[in-house]
């Protein structure tokens, strides 16, 4: 078998998050793959319900961080598998099955690997982490370095992360026939309206805090004043500060009406990944980099989250975009180049074996 067979593997066994069962056979099937390219088991932990791809050391000085889980659902990226020249696609190859990927072939190159690096995959990173933070949090905590195999950034890896919080606003009015009566209602639809202006007066393009009205359900027929109106919020930021300025916000939003209600749940998620816990691992990135004749590779803030939020909040030195090179995340044009794959195989490598130095 081949990098490239391996991965049209692990792309066409789609895995979905919300499909519980189709994560657990892409980590089974992740483990097969690396008992052979690594030439030892790997286990299949359960954490809080849902499968865990664990190789390596119990207590981890690196860890190699990646997930498994996609956001895309069965068969809705068409061609499942395709390669045009230099161009492989599939649901999840760029975020992030390539990287997991060339982690395991990287690490295949490192004697005695497993006495001190783990390489651990999740399956519910696409939807907050809320089974496996806990998980990332505890080994983070003993880590001198958590490399995180997500996607690069054209080949940059991601020294700065917006932290994340989701939020979900229900206005409960009052029902009324919207032709007969409608001054016997309370318009739920109406009370949604003034909070989405609300809250996207939070927004500070200063600190790059986003703060953006997502999906909106209200009402029930034409004809009928609108009794229940549920908003959600996706607010994103590079300081913490201004996650808590936020909340707080959120959370004292009221109904104009004086007899609607108001219910405000969920907050923040993760927290955001900031220069000083990567800027360490970055430089001695570069320096390997150097050493083994590549260009230098370059690093870049991006406003998506990922698991490596969390391990730099429990402490350990962090470094992101250490994954495939390619486009489209999400997107129905989801690609890694496949040429840039050696070269991120062996600058991975060469970066473990300096961090076991070290």
């Amino acid at each position: 078998m081949t990098f490239i067979a391996d991965l049209q593997a692990l792309v066409e066994c789609q895995s979905p998050t919300e499909d519980l069962a189709a994560c657990t056979r892409v980590v089974n099937l992740a483990a097969e793959i690396a008992a052979r390219v690594l030439g030892s088991p790997a286990q299949v932990i359960d954490e809080k319900g849902r499968p865990v791809f664990w190789w390596g050391s119990k207590e981890p000085k690196i860890v190699l961080l990646a997930h498994l889980d996609t956001v895309w659902p069965h068969d809705s990226f068409d061609p499942l598998w395709s390669i045009e020249g230099d161009i492989a696609r599939g649901p999840g190859i760029f975020d992030m099955k390539a990287g997991f990927l060339q982690a395991l072939y990287a690490v295949a190159e490192i004697p005695h690997a497993e006495q001190s690096l783990a390489i651990i995959a999740t399956t519910d990173e696409e939807v907050g982490s809320q089974t496996s933070r806990e998980l990332i949090e505890r080994v983070a905590k003993g880590a001198s370095a958590v490399l995180v195999l997500e996607a690069s950034l054209r080949g940059k890896v991601k020294t700065g992360r917006k932290g994340t919080a989701m939020y979900r606003i229900a206005i409960t009015g009052r029902a009324a026939h919207a032709g007969l009566e409608p001054e016997k209602g309370i318009n739920a639809t109406a009370e949604i309206a003034r909070v989405v202006s609300q809250v996207i007066a939070l927004e500070n393009s200063e600190h790059g805090t986003t703060v953006v009205p997502t999906t909106m359900q209200s009402g029930t027929t034409t004809n009928t004043v609108p009794a229940i109106a549920t908003l959600d919020l996706d607010i994103r930021s590079y300081l913490q500060s201004e996650l808590i300025r936020v909340d707080t916000a959120v959370r004292g939003l009221s109904a104009s009406h004086p007899e609607a209600k108001i219910e405000i749940t969920g907050g923040m998620n993760r927290p955001p990944l900031e220069p000083s816990s990567t800027i360490k691992l970055y430089e001695i990135l570069e320096k390997v980099a150097q050493k083994i004749g590549m260009q230098p590779i370059g690093h870049a803030s991006v406003g998506g989250a990922s698991d490596g939020n969390f391990a730099a909040a429990a402490g350990a030195p962090t470094l992101d975009g250490l994954g495939a090179v390619g486009d489209g995340a999400h997107a129905p044009h989801e690609q890694i180049h496949l040429s840039s794959v050696p070269d991120r195989i062996s600058l991975l490598t060469a970066f473990i074996k300096e961090l076991i130095r070290e």
